[in-house]
């Protein structure tokens, strides 16, 4: 068994369900700090929902970029145990793959990002620059205390940040295959809208919000918002949740609440957004209200050093060209591009991510990993 697929199988074996750690960042602040990195311990948030989050840095003998290998270590609840196949929490291995919570999302490119990092120091140990983890517990949950604090905290004492490769796991049919360089902003907004209660059978003494909303929630529904660019698909609203009515037949609301979100790309800003929702409403007869809430901006990094080191890594070990994409939800790339000026995301196969029976391949786990250490031999050699 290869030394990345035992550190996977210790990963795994650790029930780390957000925010909850279990110890995964102490066993590789461990191993890193024998090779040499100078590991810091940042927690953050109340007592009883602590996030673990680790920063840890390795200084190359030579000038050269700040390379940093992120990822989380928190991964989502299993869902009904009766429906695995085996124990989430209990590595096993099946017709050539690797099955366990967190799989794919992300023990395996943490576990691999880290045994990468120990061959490149190991054997260049004079490399120039630095090379530094970003691990949080905080992904799959609110992600409040874990990487966007860990962020502000370097931003603060100005530590420079050059390029970034975060272990989501992008591959969609093979590993190698795709590479997200962006992703779009989220912007999600609860609409209210107030209406007159009242007897169906008497129309005319109230006030319907239903049917007053109902126009304008179809010309958002209609409306072309941005017709993207070369990176980014044009950005969309979708209504994820109608509430209104007291669940009898006879009485018309007095209120409606529809929930909405925007998924958008550089073209648009959250500002410009929210204006033009505005103007829509205001052309209809409504009493409305809007709580806004930005999830996060769009980022993106067009082709550059990063970029051409990711994909030659990914040619010379799986022959394959990989493609550049947007697509997806959100991710921790978002803070992460705040302060740092290239970030990517690469890793596994995701098409069981947050799945029942969650794994990834066994042959591409070193794989996996030799493409991370190519990249740090073409960007800190």
């Amino acid at each position: 068994m290869s030394e990345t697929l035992r550190l996977i199988e210790d990963l795994i074996a650790r029930p780390s369900v957000t925010p909850a750690d279990h110890g995964c960042q102490a066993l590789l602040a461990e191993r890193l700090s024998a090779l040499g990195f100078v590991c810091e311990h940042l927690p953050f948030g109340p007592d009883h929902f602590r996030v673990d989050n680790l920063w840890a840095v390795h200084t190359g003998s030579r000038p050269g970029p700040t390379v940093v290998l992120a990822g989380h270590t928190d991964v989502v609840p299993t869902g009904p145990l009766a429906q695995w196949q085996s124990d989430p929490f209990v590595p096993s291995y099946r017709d050539g793959k690797l099955y366990g919570r967190g799989a794919a999302d992300m023990k395996t490119s943490v576990a691999a990002m880290v045994v990468a990092a120990e061959e490149f120091v190991r054997a260049t140990p004079d490399h120039a620059g630095r090379i530094a983890f970003l691990l949080t517990s905080d992904e799959e949950g609110p992600s409040v205390d874990g990487t966007l604090k860990v962020v502000q905290a370097l931003q603060a004492r100005n530590e420079a940040l050059d390029c970034c490769i975060v272990g989501e796991p992008t591959s969609v049919d093979q590993l190698g295959d795709m590479i997200k360089n962006g992703r779009r902003g989220s912007l999600s907004g609860k609409l209210t809208l107030t209406g007159v209660q009242g007897h169906v059978a008497y129309p005319q003494l109230a006030r319907n919000p239903i049917h007053l909303a109902a126009p304008a929630l179809a010309e958002l529904a209609a409306m072309v918002w941005d017709a993207g660019n070369e990176y980014f698909p044009p950005t969309t609203w979708q209504m994820s949740n109608i509430h209104a009515g007291t669940g009898a037949t006879n009485v018309i609301p007095g209120e409606m609440v529809v929930d909405f979100n925007f998924r958008f790309a550089t073209a648009s800003t959250p500002e410009g957004l929210k204006a033009r929702v505005a103007q829509i409403l205001d052309r209809h007869p409504l009493q409305w209200r809007i709580d806004w809430t930005l999830g996060g901006e769009p980022f993106l990094t067009p082709e550059g050093n990063l970029v051409q080191a990711l994909r030659a890594a990914i040619q010379a070990e799986t022959g394959l060209l990989t493609a550049l994409s947007t697509t997806g939800g959100t991710s921790d790339g978002r803070f992460i591009a705040k302060a740092c000026a290239q970030v990517v995301e690469f890793g596994p196969v995701n098409a069981s991510i947050h799945k029942i029976d969650e794994h990834v391949r066994v042959d591409a786990v070193e794989p996996l990993k030799n493409i991370y250490r190519r990249t740090l031999e073409t960007l800190l050699s």
